[in-house]
């Protein structure tokens, strides 16, 4: 019987043929001095250069690496998504391929792990090589997630960190658009609380240019949103929908009620009164009556939709496998 795959180091990548050699070349120097069993997965993310057929380089020469192309540009998540699926590892450790995460971490990352029972780690980057206009939206989004999230870490969009295999296998299936830089996050509400955080290192890009743009930070501000409240009512959409549909129900009817009962009133007393539909608070409240039952409505559909199972279907498309069992486009 063989022993189980100690490590495996997942990397998804974007246009990084001049890196890739490099970045391979240091992995294997740091786990064969640590005597790990290992696997190096690169991740395609549809490359426009000669990335892949640098993998596949790789891959003739290491047994040890596999390699997964997609057909066209997904995104990170997807990379990440399609990489946790099929890593073996018992510890997965994710980094980018642009030379900027060190490889020397694996081995601290590994141990805290293995030996001081963490779920994951997340790596931070405390002195980076950014400009500033990198670096302040990076503290505001970090402060944010922190604040809506609970979970107490520096820097959520690192891409270098460490996971127990059991982790990436129950958060992958519910990873999409650019959840990437909420994985703690979303490991934390799947019930993986033990998350620690490590200081690293960050180094210059000595290769091309950074493939993302301040729109990131926007979306990274939007994932976060999404993520809390998809985890607090996505099983249960009435709680949300229902009590706020209820809510404003009640304060349109009890506007309405108290207009039309002013008026009788003082139609009784014989005092003056004005139509019920000339007072303004009245097409507020039949407003909040109309929008209330809206609500209602959509928390009892979104209920309906909660109780039928769906079949997931992955965004990305696989187009080829170096280093797989069988070999073929997908």
């Amino acid at each position: 019987m063989t022993e189980p795959l100690q490590l495996s180091v997942l990397i998804p990548l974007y246009n990084e043929d001049e890196s890739l050699p490099e970045l391979h070349d240091w992995i294997v120097r740091v786990v064969t001095e640590n005597h790990f069993s290992y696997e190096i997965l690169f991740v395609d993310d549809g490359s426009t250069d000669n990335s892949w057929a640098v993998v596949e380089q790789l891959a003739d020469r290491n047994p040890h690496v596999r390699g997964i192309r997609f057909n066209r540009n997904y995104g990170k998540t997807a990379g990440l998504q399609t990489g946790f699926q099929a890593v073996r590892g018992q510890v997965v450790i994710t980094m980018d391929a642009d030379l900027q995460d060190s490889p020397d971490e694996i081995p601290e990352l590994y141990r805290l792990i293995t030996q001081e029972g963490y779920d994951l780690v997340s790596g931070w980057k405390q002195k980076r090589y950014d400009p500033i206009t990198k670096t302040l939206p990076t503290k505001l989004f970090n402060a944010v997630s922190r604040w809506i999230s609970g979970v107490n870490l520096h820097d959520f969009n690192c891409g270098l960190k460490a996971y127990r295999q059991r982790v990436v296998k129950v958060i992958a299936p519910t990873l999409y658009g650019d959840m990437h830089r909420n994985l703690p996050i979303v490991a934390n509400w799947n019930g993986f609380t033990r998350i620690g955080e490590k200081v690293v290192q960050h180094r210059a890009r000595k290769y091309g240019s950074t493939k993302f743009g301040l729109e990131r930070f926007v979306n990274g501000f939007l994932d976060v949103l999404v993520i809390a409240f998809v985890h607090r009512f996505s099983k249960r959409p009435m709680h949300f929908f229902g009590t706020m549909g209820t809510l404003s129900f009640f304060v349109g009817s009890v506007m309405a009620i108290w207009l039309i009962a002013e008026k009788l009133i003082n139609i009784a007393n014989g005092e003056r009164y004005r139509n019920v539909t000339d007072n303004p608070l009245f097409f507020v409240g039949l407003v909040a009556i109309i929008l209330g039952v809206q609500l209602f409505l959509a928390g009892f559909l979104g209920e309906m939709l909660v109780r039928q199972t769906l079949d997931k279907s992955g965004e990305s498309a696989v187009a080829e496998r170096v280093g797989f069992i069988e070999k073929r486009p997908v």
